[in-house]
């Protein structure tokens, strides 16, 4: 499962946008991983701040 460190996280959402399945979502101006996640890991890529982990 996708985990994002809330506190490296930069909140540009560029994991939104390359997110292949629509896994994750914007709330409170933080993503998060909802049940569709197939980790894919193309959020983990396109992290600019490498706060995402599997």
């Amino acid at each position: 499962m996708i985990k994002i460190d809330e506190d490296t996280c930069l909140r540009c959402l560029a994991c939104i946008s390359v997110c292949p399945t629509g896994a994750l979502e914007e709330k409170d101006g933080v993503p998060v991983v909802n049940d569709k996640c197939t980790d894919c890991g193309k959020c983990i890529e396109a992290c600019p701040a490498d706060a995402i982990s599997k």
